[in-house]
C-alpha cells in the first residue's frame, strides 16, 4: 500500500470533521496539460520522450488548508504525468501527497510541523519555497517552534530534511533566528528591525564517502579534508528613516566542501602533467547585501549591492542547477517581461560575484512618467558577465489609452551563463500600447526588435490582445528570426549552421483565455526557440516548445 492510498483517506476524514464545526476552508488548483507535436531536429526537440512518442505531458497541485481558532492545517496533492519540469530533455512521473502541514497558536508559542516554508533575513543562508515552473519544492520536512518575547522581538527555531520531488535529501539542518523592532520615539519616522540566524547542515555518510572517493583520485598536493558540518551565520536590518529605506545583510559560512567547475586540477596523461578545470575544494564563504531605497512625491531611487564568495549552500557538492539549494541569493538584474527583452537572463553566480543595481522613476505629470534601471554584475576578479541600461518611459491620456516604451542596451557573457561563444551585445527597443474602447473592450499591443549579430542573431516579436471584460481574453503572437548576416569565414561549418539554424523563422502563438471570479482556464498553440527561464535569479536552459497548452487555476 503506498503513501498516497494511506494519507489521502485520513486527510480527507479530517477536512470533514473539520468542517462541521464552522471552519474556514480554503484551497486551490492548478492543472497543466501539454500536448507536444511531432520532433523537430531543427527545434531542437528530436530524442526528447515527449516529442518522440509520448505526445503529453500535465502536471497538477491541488491544495486544501483548513483554519479554526489558530489551528491550520493544510495537504498538497502534486500528480506529474511525462513531465518535463524536472528536466526538459527527459520524463517525470509521480504522484502522492507533495505537502501536509499542522500550526498551532499557543499562548505565546507557535508550534508547526510537516512540510514548511519560510526564510532568515532575504534567504541569504536559509529560504524554503516552491517556484513550480522551474520545479523547485524545497520545503522542510520538519518541526518549527517560535516564542513571542514581547510585542517587538519573537525567536524561532527548526530541524529537518529538505524535500526532494516525494522524497527528502537525508542531509540533516537545524537552525535558529531572533528578530526585533526598535522604534525610540513613536513621533519620529525612524525605526530599526534587526535579526540574527544561525543555520546548521550535516552531510550523510553517503555523501563524504562519495567526496573521499574522489579526492582519493586527485594529486596529493590538491587533496582536502573533509567536514561533515558546516554552519552560516547572517545579520540583517532594515532601518527606516524618513524618506529613505536601508537593508542591509551579511552572511559568513565555515568550511565547505563544494564542487568549483573552475578550479584547476593536475592529471597525468600519457606521463605528463597536463592540467583541467573542476574539483571539490573546502573553502569558507561570506555575502554581503544591501539595498537603499529613497521614495518622495513622484520620485523613487533603489540603489542595491551584493557581493559573494564562495556561498554555494546545498545538499551535496554535486546538487548543482535549481535542484538541492538550501539558501537563496538575491538576484541583481531587472526582472524583464517582454520575450525578447527576457531572452539574455544572468543566473545567481553562488562562488564569486560582484554586483550593482539602481533604478530610478520620476512621474513628471499626471500623464508622463520617467525611468532608468541599471544592472552591473561581474566576477571577483572584474570579468564582465552582465551589464543592462534600460531607459523607459509611461504616457497615460487619462483612461482612454496608455503607451510605454524603453530600450534595453546589453552586454551578456553567453559563455557563462550557458556555455556558447563568448558576449552578446544587443539593443532591443520595445512599446506596449494598450486603448480602451469601453470600460470592457481593449486592445494591447507589443512590438520588441533585438538587434544583435551574436549567438542566433536578431528577433522580432510582435503581439496583440484583445480583452473582453470580465471574462474573455484573445491573443496572437510572433516571435521572428531575422535572417543572419555575413558569418565570419573561420567558424567551423557546424558553428555557422547553429548560427544561421533559425533563419526566417516564424515561432508563432495563439491563445484564448476564459476568467470566471476566481478561475481561470487558457488554451494555447504555442510554437517557441529554446532560451533561458528564470524566477528570482534561478535559471535554466530550457529547450524549443512546439505543441499545445491547457493551463487550468482556480482558488476556493
Amino acid at each position: 500500500m503506498n503513501r498516497l492510498t494511506v494519507a489521502l483517506p485520513l486527510i480527507v476524514l479530517c477536512f470533514s470533521g473539520f468542517a462541521q464545526n464552522n471552519s474556514h476552508i480554503t484551497g486551490s488548483l492548478q492543472a497543466n496539460g501539454n500536448f507536444f507535436f511531432a520532433s523537430d531536429s531543427v527545434l531542437g526537440t528530436a530524442g526528447i520522450p515527449q516529442y518522440d512518442h509520448q505526445k503529453f505531458g500535465a502536471e497538477t497541485w491541488l491544495s486544501l488548508n483548513y483554519s479554526h481558532n489558530g489551528l491550520d492545517v493544510g495537504m498538497r496533492f502534486d500528480m506529474f504525468n511525462n513531465s518535463n519540469l524536472l528536466n526538459p530533455n527527459a520524463s517525470y512521473s509521480d504522484v502522492g501527497i507533495g505537502r501536509w502541514y499542522a500550526h498551532k497558536q499557543i499562548d505565546k508559542f507557535d508550534i508547526s510541523g510537516g512540510y514548511l516554508y519560510g526564510q532568515i533575513g532575504s534567504g541569504i543562508i536559509y529560504r524554503a519555497y516552491e517556484e513550480r515552473t522551474l520545479m523547485i519544492d524545497n520545503a522542510l520536512f520538519g518541526a518549527q517552534v517560535g516564542y513571542q518575547i514581547n510585542d517587538n522581538w519573537n525567536v524561532r527555531a527548526f530541524t529537518g530534511r529538505q524535500k526532494q520531488q516525494f522524497d527528502r535529501y537525508g542531509t540533516i539542518l537545524r537552525g535558529g533566528v531572533i528578530e526585533g523592532f526598535i522604534k525610540p520615539d513613536s513621533t519620529k519616522n525612524f525605526s530599526l528591525a534587526p535579526g540574527v540566524g544561525i543555520v546548521g547542515r550535516t552531510y550523510t555518510d553517503g555523501t563524504i564517502d562519495d567526496a573521499k572517493f574522489e579526492v582519493a583520485g586527485y594529486f596529493k598536493s590538491e587533496q582536502i579534508d573533509l567536514q561533515y558540518n558546516t554552519y552560516a551565520a547572517t545579520f540583517f536590518n532594515t532601518m527606516t528613516a524618513g524618506d529613505f529605506t536601508w537593508y542591509l545583510e551579511a552572511a559568513t559560512k565555515t568550511k565547505d566542501v563544494i564542487y568549483d567547475a573552475n578550479a584547476p586540477r593536475s592529471i597525468l596523461i600519457n606521463n605528463e602533467i597536463d592540467t583541467v578545470a573542476g574539483k571539490l575544494v573546502n573553502r569558507e564563504g561570506y555575502t554581503i547585501y544591501s539595498s537603499l531605497a529613497y521614495s518622495k512625491k513622484g520620485l523613487g531611487i533603489t540603489l542595491e549591492a551584493k557581493r559573494t564568495k564562495d556561498f554555494s549552500f546545498r545538499q551535496n557538492p554535486n546538487a548543482l542547477g535549481v535542484q538541492g539549494a538550501i539558501n537563496f541569493l538575491p538576484p541583481m538584474a531587472k526582472q524583464n517581461t517582454y520575450r525578447l527583452t527576457a531572452r539574455f537572463a544572468p543566473a545567481t553566480q553562488e562562488l564569486g560575484e560582484q554586483a550593482l543595481q539602481l533604478d530610478v522613476r520620476y512621474k513628471v505629470n499626471k500623464k508622463l512618467s520617467v525611468g532608468v534601471n541599471f544592472s552591473d554584475i561581474q566576477f571577483l576578479d572584474g570579468t564582465e558577465l552582465y551589464r543592462e541600461i534600460t531607459p523607459e518611459f509611461t504616457y497615460k491620456q487619462k483612461r482612454k489609452w496608455q503607451l510605454i516604451g524603453g530600450l534595453q542596451v546589453l552586454k551578456y557573457n553567453i559563455f557563462v551563463y550557458q556555455g556558447k561563444d563568448k558576449y552578446v551585445n544587443a539593443l532591443t527597443p520595445y512599446a506596449e500600447f494598450l486603448y480602451k474602447f469601453t470600460p470592457r473592450k481593449s486592445i494591447r499591443i507589443e512590438a520588441q526588435y533585438l538587434a544583435t549579430e551574436d549567438e542566433f542573431g536578431s528577433w522580432a516579436n510582435g503581439l496583440v490582445e484583445v480583452g473582453f471584460a470580465p471574462h474573455w481574453i484573445l491573443y496572437a503572437s510572433d516571435m521572428y528570426k531575422i535572417k543572419h548576416g555575413t558569418i565570419d569565414p573561420s567558424f567551423s561549418p557546424e558553428k555557422a549552421k547553429e548560427k544561421t539554424k533559425y533563419d526566417e523563422t516564424h515561432f508563432p502563438s495563439l491563445g484564448i483565455v476564459y476568467s470566471r471570479k476566481s478561475n481561470r482556464v487558457s488554451l494555447a498553440y504555442v510554437k517557441q526557440v529554446e532560451g533561458i527561464n528564470c524566477a528570482g535569479g534561478i535559471c535554466r536552459l530550457e529547450p524549443a516548445f512546439q505543441g499545445v497548452r491547457l493551463t487550468l487555476n482556480s482558488s476556493f
